[in-house]
C-alpha cells in the first residue's frame, strides 16, 4: 500500500509541476520572429525592465528602422506608400503590433482598395 501511495504521489506531483510550467509559459509574451532572429530583447523596445502593455514609442522603433523619411524610402515601391500617408506621421504601433497580428491603418477608411504585406 505504501508503494502505491508513493506512486500516486509521484504522479500527482508530476502533473502539478507540468501544469505549473504550462501556466508560466502562457504568461510569457511571444516575440515576433524577425525581432527574435535579430537578437532584440524586450528592453530594447520598451525601455523598461518589466514592460507594461502600453504601446512602444515610435522613437524606439526608429532606433533600428530609421525615421519616417527613411521608412518612406524603404517602402517607396509600395502603391500607395504606407509611410507617406496623407494623415502625416502615424505611430508605428498603429499598424505594426509586435505581439498581435499587424493591421493596416489605411484600410480603416479605404477598405478593400489596397493590399499590403506588413509584419
Amino acid at each position: 500500500m505504501t508503494r502505491v501511495n508513493s506512486s500516486i504521489s509521484i504522479v500527482i506531483l508530476s502533473l502539478f509541476c507540468g501544469l505549473s510550467a504550462q501556466s508560466q509559459e502562457k504568461k510569457t509574451v511571444s516575440q515576433p520572429p524577425h525581432h527574435l532572429k535579430a537578437g532584440v530583447h524586450c528592453f530594447d523596445c520598451h525601455q523598461e525592465e518589466k514592460p507594461t502593455k502600453k504601446a512602444v514609442a515610435s522613437d524606439s522603433c526608429m532606433t533600428c528602422h530609421g525615421d519616417y523619411p527613411a521608412m518612406k524610402a524603404v517602402t517607396k515601391n509600395a502603391k500607395p506608400n504606407p509611410h507617406d500617408s496623407h494623415l502625416g506621421e502615424i505611430p508605428c504601433t498603429e499598424c505594426h503590433r509586435q505581439h498581435q497580428p499587424p493591421v493596416v491603418k489605411c484600410l480603416e477608411c479605404h477598405e478593400g482598395k489596397y493590399k499590403f504585406n506588413i509584419r
